[in-house]
Order: structure tokens, then C-alpha cells, then sequence
């Protein structure tokens, strides 16, 4: 491995680490040598391995202060620092927006944007006074950046967690460098409740010039290398991996009106 990705000594939370691109996030830190804690409201089966290394897990939920309070601590308890957050936990079920209800919106917007910025608070405390400070990584959504028909308090959530890596990286620098990965569509565990079976994430991957929906390990690559002393430089960086984004629909629409597909 690369010596500027070699992440021997630190230690690395992730949040939601048990599945999905936290999981793929939480393997890539420990091949790479880092200690890795990784928490969640459910403990897994088998926690994370990787690189001879197995994950440490927490149980909590970091929609509330405690959680957060129990997870860092949890780190700092087990290896006397905090090199790296990654705020991956998030998510929210499909809700129309005129129908979706005041708690229910509360809970995304929780989840999405307001525990990262506890998580964040937390680890900066601890970076700042680190020698070597510290990386916060935010995985945002296309959802962020887009209209997000079906999912408005988590798009408008992960559009203020933009924002709020833009603000943090401002304010902690220069000890702690502070990014976000705006992540587009990812095969997950959870893919076909948001795309329905085979044949519905088969025509999400056609959306995608990259003609494949993005897997857990390629968002993890962008947060090791944002980890790294090969980002030294990066902060404030909404930094996106989505495959190319989505074939624009008016010249599906063009191609249409000329016979060239069908209708």
C-alpha cells in the first residue's frame, strides 16, 4: 500500500459502519491499518474485518447526545485519540412530502444533519488538540445537490450538510480538515427498497453513464484518500462520486421525437 495511505496508528470512527457503504468504509480504514470503532442502535453479527483487524462496536443511537457522547468516548477509552470521523449514518424511507408528518421529518433531519454536526462537535474537541488534528468526512447524497422527489427532508438534510462541511471546514482549520462525498446511487442492502427488484436497479444502472450503480467500496476509496495525507490540502471540498451523475433526460426525450428509441 501507498505510504500516503497507509493509516497505521489512527483510529477512525464510522458511524452506521455494520452495513451498506459504512461497512465498505469501515473495511477500507482497517486494510489500511487503522483501528476502527463503528456503532449502530443493532450490533451486528459479525462485526467488520479487515488487515487482521476487527471493527470495536458501540451501541448507540446518535440522533441523541448521549449516543454521540458514549461513541467517542468509546474511542478515546480504547486508543487515547480520534484521527478520523466518518459520519456515514443516514438515510430515510420513501414519504411524500405532503403527507409526511412533523416527527417523521424531525426524525430524517435528526439523523441526516443534526447528528453529524453533534459527531463532528465531539471530534473536533478531541483533534484540536491532537499534534496531527484530524479528518471529518460527511457522506452527503446527490439528494443534497438535486430535486428529491419522495425524499425531501433527507435531500434538504443532506443539502445543509454541504453547507455545514463548507462552515466547519472554515472554522476549524487548520488542525482539522473537514470534506464531504456527495455519493450517488449505491448497491446496498437496501437498494431494492428504493429501486424495487433486479430489473429495477438494472434501469437505475442504464440512468448512469458509468453503466453500474456505485458500490460500498467506491465511496470508502474517496474517504480513505480524504483521510489522507494525500488530501493535506482538501477541506471544505464536497468531493462527488456518482458514476458520472444522470444521463440527461432531454435527449432521451430528443432521441424519442426522432424514432431513434423507443417511446
Amino acid at each position: 500500500m501507498s505510504r500516503e495511505l497507509d493509516m497505521t496508528g489512527k483510529v477512525a470512527i464510522v458511524t452506521g459502519g455494520s452495513r451498506g457503504i459504512g461497512l465498505g468504509v469501515a473495511r477500507r480504514f482497517l486494510a489500511a491499518g487503522a483501528e476502527v470503532l463503528i456503532c449502530g442502535r443493532h450490533e451486528p453479527a459479525a462485526p467488520p474485518e479487515a488487515g487482521g483487524r476487527r471493527a470495536r462496536f458501540v451501541a448507540a443511537d446518535v440522533r441523541e447526545p448521549d449516543g454521540v457522547e458514549r461513541v467517542v468516548a468509546a474511542a478515546v477509552d480504547a486508543w487515547g485519540r480520534v484521527d478520523v470521523l466518518v459520519n456515514n449514518a443516514g438515510g430515510s424511507p420513501m414519504k411524500d412530502a405532503a403527507t409526511a408528518s412533523p416527527r417523521f421529518s424531525a426524525a430524517i433531519i435528526q439523523l441526516n444533519l443534526t447528528a453529524p454536526l453533534w459527531l463532528a462537535q465531539r471530534a473536533n474537541a478531541i483533534m484540536q488538540e491532537q499534534t496531527e488534528g484530524g479528518a471529518i468526512i460527511n457522506v452527503a447524497s446527490v439528494s443534497g445537490t438535486r430535486p428529491s422527489p419522495g425524499t425531501a427532508a433527507y435531500g434538504a438534510a443532506k443539502a445543509g450538510l454541504i453547507n455545514l462541511t463548507q462552515t466547519l471546514a472554515v472554522e476549524w482549520a487548520p488542525k482539522v480538515r473537514v470534506n464531504a462525498v456527495v455519493a450517488g446511487p449505491v448497491r446496498t442492502e437496501q437498494a431494492e427498497a428504493h429501486y424495487g427488484d433486479a430489473a429495477g436497479i438494472a434501469a437505475v444502472a442504464a440512468t448512469i453513464p458509468m453503466g453500474r450503480m456505485g458500490a460500498p467500496d467506491d465511496v470508502a476509496g474517496v474517504c480513505l484518500f480524504l483521510a489522507s495525507p494525500l488530501a493535506a490540502w482538501v477541506s471544505g471540498a464536497a468531493v462527488v462520486a456518482h458514476g458520472g451523475g444522470e444521463w440527461p433526460q432531454f435527449l432521451t426525450a430528443v432521441a424519442r421525437s426522432r424514432g431513434e428509441v423507443d417511446a
